[in-house]
């Protein structure tokens, strides 16, 4: 058995190409979890395959279209260099693997590949700051199954030795990761014009998801009050919203795109959209916020060129830094 400790960087995951087929089989396999859509089976299956995968792949290829780069998918250009860069920060003792739940890498492949090596100690990094049953529990299910050697419904398990986890408590709070997102933001505001209205955006979620218990909402807002208070802006200079909606349940509100249309009318000429939910920037931050988000806010009668999208930390040094310092103290002990 190695020494070394294993690592892996959990994300969503991303279709693999622009091809309509590829599109098709990650939103297949995405809106096929019941972390993602938690209605019964019989009820959700004929409305995806009847309605939504008929339609659906094609507007989101074209809108992957938009912010493909010659590398292919950013958030997994930028998920790997995130992997890279934390490998480097910790060295040959830990072997550094990125998986992701719906698509490749995946998080079988990831296992696979720690455990071909010999490591039987893993420590899972959930690439995002607040707790989800809809991301970080994805990735705590994958993880959980493969290294288990388990099907996700049925079947005896597959194999008779499985690795030790230990999973990254959320760290939306931790005080040195919001010195590290608000130095970044503090810079890529700093460039620029002076906003006149600050919006957080995070990715939404379901009402019935926040009424059964799941804390999101209650870390989105404390990362909101932590970010505020760490770079010193007033109350009425800034708010928060919920993008990314899907289907016709009510989702945790304020929503975002209305509100995007409404700012002009209230005199916001340079609005600063900032994603605390994401450390790696992807569709929903790329295109729905940097694409999708400013035609909303010339739609509303603003000046496109007033509107700004912040990036996400990606694989920025000091970001690294935090993620490999915050993997070995979740590894102490080993």
């Amino acid at each position: 058995m190695s020494a070394r400790i294993g690592v892996i960087l959990g994300q969503v995951g991303t279709p693999r190409s622009l091809d309509r087929a590829e599109v098709r089989r990650y939103l297949k396999e995405f809106l096929s979890d019941d972390r993602i859509i938690d209605l019964p089976r019989w009820r959700w299956m004929p409305v995806l395959h009847g309605a939504v995968l008929p339609t659906r792949p094609k507007m989101v290829g074209h809108h992957f279209a938009e912010i493909w780069t010659e590398q292919g998918s950013p958030l997994l250009v930028l998920s790997e260099a995130q992997r890279a860069g934390i490998q480097q920060r910790l060295g040959e003792r830990y072997r550094v693997e990125l998986g992701m739940a719906y698509s490749e890498p995946s998080m079988a492949r990831a296992v696979a590949r720690l455990e071909e090596a010999g490591i039987r100690r893993i420590v899972v990094l959930p690439l995002f700051p607040q707790y989800s049953n809809s991301t970080t529990a994805s990735v705590y299910d994958e993880v959980m199954f493969h290294a288990l050697g388990r099907s996700r419904r049925k079947g005896l398990p597959v194999k008779k030795y499985s690795p030790t986890l230990r999973f990254i408590h959320p760290f939306h709070d931790d005080p040195a990761y919001i010195a590290v997102l608000a130095a970044s933001v503090r810079r890529q505001l700093e460039a620029g014009p002076e906003p006149d209205r600050i919006i957080l955006s995070y990715h939404g979620l379901p009402r019935r998801f926040d009424d059964e218990g799941d804390p999101y909402r209650s870390q989105c807002e404390e990362t909101t009050r932590l970010l505020a208070e760490a770079l010193g802006w007033t109350e009425g200079s800034y708010e928060m919203a919920y993008q990314s909606r899907f289907g016709r349940t009510e989702w945790i509100k304020p929503y975002l795109q209305p509100r995007l249309g409404e700012l002009h009318a209230e005199g916001v000429e340079r609005p600063a959209i900032i994603s605390p939910g994401f450390t790696t920037d992807c569709l929903e931050t790329l295109h729905e916020l940097g694409v999708e988000g400013r035609e909303l806010f010339a739609d509303g009668g603003g000046d496109p060129a007033g509107y700004r999208a912040v990036a996400c930390l990606n694989d920025e040094p000091a970001w690294l830094d935090y993620a490999a310092g915050l993997i070995a103290r979740n590894a102490d002990g080993w």
